[in-house]
Protein backbone atom coordinates (compact mmCIF):
# COMPACT_ATOMS: atom_id res chain seq x y z
CA UNK A 1 0.00 0.00 0.00
CA UNK A 2 1.25 3.30 -0.86
CA UNK A 3 0.30 6.69 0.65
CA UNK A 4 -2.22 7.91 -2.57
CA UNK A 5 -3.92 4.91 -2.32
CA UNK A 6 -4.69 5.40 1.46
CA UNK A 7 -5.32 9.18 0.36
CA UNK A 8 -7.55 8.46 -2.55
CA UNK A 9 -9.53 5.97 0.15
CA UNK A 10 -10.08 8.25 2.58
CA UNK A 11 -11.63 10.70 -0.41
CA UNK A 12 -14.14 8.24 -1.19
CA UNK A 13 -15.31 7.38 1.91
CA UNK A 14 -15.27 10.66 3.69
CA UNK A 15 -15.35 9.22 7.12
CA UNK A 16 -13.64 6.00 8.10
CA UNK A 17 -12.45 3.96 11.24
CA UNK A 18 -8.57 2.78 11.39
CA UNK A 19 -10.12 -0.81 12.13
CA UNK A 20 -11.79 -0.52 8.45
CA UNK A 21 -8.26 0.89 6.71
CA UNK A 22 -6.46 -1.80 8.52
CA UNK A 23 -8.57 -4.60 7.45
CA UNK A 24 -9.00 -2.96 3.55
CA UNK A 25 -5.23 -2.50 3.16
CA UNK A 26 -3.72 -5.88 5.43
CA UNK A 27 -1.96 -4.03 7.46
CA UNK A 28 -1.74 -3.08 10.88
CA UNK A 29 -3.07 -0.27 12.48
CA UNK A 30 0.42 1.07 14.10
CA UNK A 31 1.55 1.35 10.23
CA UNK A 32 -1.20 3.02 9.26
CA UNK A 33 -1.13 5.84 12.09
CA UNK A 34 2.12 7.67 10.99
CA UNK A 35 0.48 7.89 7.43
CA UNK A 36 -2.02 9.07 8.70
CA UNK A 37 -0.16 11.88 11.10
CA UNK A 38 1.20 12.78 7.54
CA UNK A 39 -1.85 13.23 6.07
CA UNK A 40 -3.21 15.39 8.87
CA UNK A 41 -0.31 17.63 8.97
CA UNK A 42 -0.94 18.14 5.07
CA UNK A 43 -4.68 19.41 6.24
CA UNK A 44 -5.94 17.12 4.28
CA UNK A 45 -8.15 14.48 7.23
CA UNK A 46 -8.10 14.99 10.78
CA UNK A 47 -8.50 12.42 13.41
CA UNK A 48 -12.20 12.61 15.10
CA UNK A 49 -12.07 13.13 19.19
CA UNK A 50 -12.49 9.81 21.71
CA UNK A 51 -16.16 9.19 21.13
CA UNK A 52 -16.88 10.18 17.96
CA UNK A 53 -19.25 8.00 16.38
CA UNK A 54 -19.25 6.86 12.48
CA UNK A 55 -21.33 8.94 9.85
CA UNK A 56 -23.79 6.16 9.15
CA UNK A 57 -24.73 6.07 12.78
CA UNK A 58 -25.08 2.17 12.62
CA UNK A 59 -23.78 2.56 16.65
CA UNK A 60 -21.86 -1.10 16.28
CA UNK A 61 -18.84 -0.06 17.45
CA UNK A 62 -17.57 0.86 20.74
CA UNK A 63 -16.89 4.85 20.71
CA UNK A 64 -14.09 4.40 23.62
CA UNK A 65 -12.10 2.36 21.01
CA UNK A 66 -13.12 3.64 17.95
CA UNK A 67 -10.50 6.16 16.04
CA UNK A 68 -12.07 7.67 13.14
CA UNK A 69 -10.71 9.97 10.52
CA UNK A 70 -12.28 12.36 8.12
CA UNK A 71 -11.35 13.21 4.92
CA UNK A 72 -11.00 17.68 4.47
CA UNK A 73 -10.01 18.41 1.18
CA UNK A 74 -7.85 17.54 -1.78
CA UNK A 75 -4.87 19.89 -0.69
CA UNK A 76 -1.84 20.62 -3.66
CA UNK A 77 1.58 20.14 -2.22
Amino acid sequence: MILSELNAYLAERQQVALSELAYRFHTDPEVLRPMLQLLERKGRVRKLPPGSRCANGCRQCDPAVLELYEWISEKSD
